[in-house]
């Protein structure tokens, strides 16, 4: 008589690992705090609040990208909360944050506060979208010795 490991452990059969309901909740929750966020920061970007100017100011960009910048980002993150679109929207938003680390370093931010903030914030959106969707898991499966 065989027995099957644990839910968390199966494999499914291409080796990858059928997410736990506990890892799907985390998930969850790591996408949840990331779409709150980012969907917070594009609202103000929108609003061209005065906090998006004195910022969009120190790092050299002019008052007028703040709404196309805000346009752009919640489109993306509409896709990423979409299901059957999530994958492509963290593709797009991977690529919106990699352009604020750009402008960051361009505009001689601190390194570990301000420019990779966009660098840890891209981690959380991956880990959540990882850890809720075994689609991401089959495109980039975690090997195990």
């Amino acid at each position: 008589m065989t027995t099957q490991p644990a839910h968390h452990d199966t494999l499914s059969g291409n080796g990858t690992t059928t997410p736990s309901a506990t890892a799907r909740k985390v998930g969850y929750v790591l996408s949840g705090l990331f779409v709150l966020f980012m969907l917070f920061d594009g609202i103000i970007h929108i609003l061209n609040l005065q906090t998006v100017k004195d910022a969009s100011a120190e790092l050299g960009l002019p008052d007028s990208l703040a709404l196309t910048a805000g346009v752009v980002q919640l489109i993306c993150l509409a896709l990423y909360v979409i299901p059957r679109t999530s994958i492509f929207g963290a593709i797009l938003l991977t690529g919106y944050l990699g352009g604020a680390v750009l402008t960051n370093l361009r505009a001689e931010q601190p390194l570990l506060s301000t420019t990779l903030f966009a660098v840890y914030t891209g981690i959380v959106m991956w880990a959540g979208l990882y850890l809720r969707d075994e689609k991401v898991r089959e495109i980039i499966p975690v090997r195990r010795a």
